[in-house]
């Protein structure tokens, strides 16, 4: 009988053991791909924190991106979890976490941290915390969880086709474009007067400079509630930083009420903006958001995507 409930429990141990870390391993696997859609605020996050340019961040991010789902699909598959699995999770975890730190302490506890990308909206202490319990979870596992214990041929030939797959499916996924910024730049068009009249009298919250219409000019229309809006403007904030000689305006539409979460999510408050609603905002920007202009003494020369926002294209512009 004692027999019987010891192999009973034993058994019932392992499958909860097998669904803790499968769990973990869905939680890696989400935080990536939702990284992936889109995955340019996961790039610009590299750029921020001054560790990679804007060249080299794009692949960083899918790497890193591949790295996590390689973690989650050995998690999910139960494979060399003590060999793998639990020392590179940890790992990421716990660079995660001091990354988590520096936000909280530098910018305070605003916005989303990015580790769904957009489709969870978390701050950086919700996501700390949720990093401490994956943390105590893979722990737990480490004393209790050994997973699949394969032949040693057959485990390291499904560990080679899980790296392998889950590293170039980011890449495939979501290329990386390496020419679009000097092309768009550079490419010819027919330039437009950008009518500033209906700005000047119709704009609300701050007094739109004289000097907009003046010299060279980033006039950049962006909606409150677009999440695409928001994801151009924390590029702009990090080149802004980068270089504050950069002119840009921000051009915003929307409810006052949206104007805090737009702010608290991108921090771009320092940067000169007002707000234009109605008609006088779609006839200067259209309805598709966001839109970038560069301006030349009130003539439209390019009118940029914000993935075609390249910080040095933009300063070769300023000196011609």
């Amino acid at each position: 009988m004692k027999n019987a409930f010891f192999i009973t429990f034993f058994m019932i141990k392992k499958i909860l053991l097998f669904i803790l870390c499968s769990l973990l391993g869905l939680v890696f696997i989400l935080s990536g791909i939702t990284k992936l859609y889109p995955i340019e605020p996961f790039e610009y996050t590299f750029v921020d924190i001054g560790i990679f340019n804007w060249q080299l961040a794009p692949f960083i991010a899918r790497l890193l991106i591949g790295l996590e789902l390689f973690i989650g699909s050995l998690l999910l598959f139960n494979l060399a979890f003590k060999k793998i699995s639990f020392r590179l999770g940890v790992l990421v975890l716990l660079l995660f976490c001091i990354y988590l730190l520096f936000l909280i302490i530098f910018t305070g506890n605003k916005g989303n941290c990015g580790c769904f990308g957009s489709f969870i909206q978390m701050t950086p202490l919700q996501a700390l915390i949720k990093n401490a319990i994956m943390i105590i979870v893979f722990i737990l596992l480490n004393k209790f969880h050994v997973g699949w214990l394969l032949k040693i041929k057959l485990n390291k030939l499904f560990v080679i086709i899980i790296l392998l797959t889950t590293f170039i499916i980011p890449f495939i996924l979501n290329p990386v474009e390496l020419d679009y910024s000097a092309s768009y730049l550079n490419k010819s068009e027919n330039n437009f007067k950008l009518e500033l009249d209906s700005l000047y009298k119709n704009a609300t919250l701050n007094k739109v400079p004289e000097s907009l219409s003046q010299n060279k000019q980033i006039i950049v229309f962006l909606s409150l509630t677009c999440k695409y809006c928001k994801i151009a403007a924390n590029k702009i904030r990090i080149i802004h930083e980068r270089n504050p000689k950069i002119p840009f305006y921000f051009v915003l539409n929307g409810d006052n009420v949206d104007l805090k979460p737009f702010f608290d999510n991108t921090q771009t408050q320092d940067i000169p903006h007002c707000i234009l609603l109605g008609k006088s905002f779609v006839f200067l920007a259209g309805t598709t958001m966001p839109v970038i202009y560069l301006v030349n003494n009130s003539i439209v020369e390019s009118n940029l995507n914000y993935i075609d926002l390249d910080q040095a294209e933009i300063e070769k512009w300023l000196t011609k």
